[in-house]
């Protein structure tokens, strides 16, 4: 199989219940292959809501968009995911107005699709996107009340992991009739690592644990497998949830 230069042909996903709590309410979407009109497709979903229905809200969220894609006969990136982040809005905001173990439910979103050596991403939430390029970077913003204080520079993000509101989101996926997301688009390149996750990961690691990983782990398997451990190790207190993608060299042959 013939890739381009700056495509994405490795990914790798893990989501764990962490140390605290009973039930996985994160879901997750991790395709090398084309989905619809994207030649690949990462998705994390943090679902909120009582017993069962913050579960439902991810899973909902995440199929819906899913499907959508597949479906688009739009032909933009952005046009494609603000017609199914409409759509996933509308499932669960549908479900949690009509059925009442459903009620309030809501989840994050974050997703992104490499297409020609550029990424499109979307995020609704305080479920995060970054980019290792050199160093570090957190390319989403977060849409939660410690989020606004850390970039009105009233905290710093050490505060904020630590902070008693820290669970406070301010924009969520399916709380709400209509929702705004916000949309980035980066050129790669080759070697950067794109890596998507949960609060569970954010609010556990600092940014240079995260960074340390990702540059010194052997692969983006162990790179993965290493950052939801050291997160469990420092109180697991949330659900945990990683996808890590490598952008590949120039064009290759071989197998994926």
């Amino acid at each position: 199989m013939r890739t381009k230069k700056g495509s994405c042909r490795k990914a790798y996903a893990r989501t764990d219940v962490g140390k605290k709590r009973s039930m996985n309410q994160d879901f997750l979407f991790c395709s090398t292959e084309a989905v619809g009109s994207f030649q690949n497709l990462f998705i994390v979903a943090d679902g909120m809501g009582g017993h069962k229905a913050g579960d439902h809200a991810s899973k909902l969220c995440v199929q819906e968009v899913v499907s959508t894609i597949k479906a688009s006969r739009h032909k933009t990136p952005v046009t494609i995911y603000t017609q199914a982040i409409d759509a996933a809005n509308r499932s669960v905001y549908g479900e949690a107005e009509e059925y009442l173990e459903y009620e309030g439910m809501g989840t994050t979103f974050v997703s992104c699709t490499i297409n020609d050596g550029i990424m499109y991403a979307a995020n609704i939430g305080d479920s995060r996107l970054y980019l290792l390029r050199g160093h570090l970077e957190q390319i989403t913003e977060d849409h939660s009340l410690v989020g606004e204080l850390v970039k009105n520079g009233r905290i710093t993000e050490s505060e904020a992991r630590s902070h008693p509101q820290k669970n406070i989101i301010t924009r969520a996926l399916g709380t709400d009739e209509e929702v705004c997301a916000d949309y980035y688009e980066k050129r790669l390149e080759t070697g950067d690592i794109i890596l998507l996750c949960s609060d569970g990961l954010s609010n556990m690691l600092d940014n240079e644990e995260v960074e340390y990983v990702l540059k010194h782990s052997k692969n983006i398997e162990t790179a993965t497998e290493t950052l939801v451990e050291k997160a469990n190790k420092n109180g697991g207190e949330d659900n945990i949830s990683v996808v890590v993608i490598k952008i590949e060299n120039e064009d290759t042959e071989g197998e994926k």
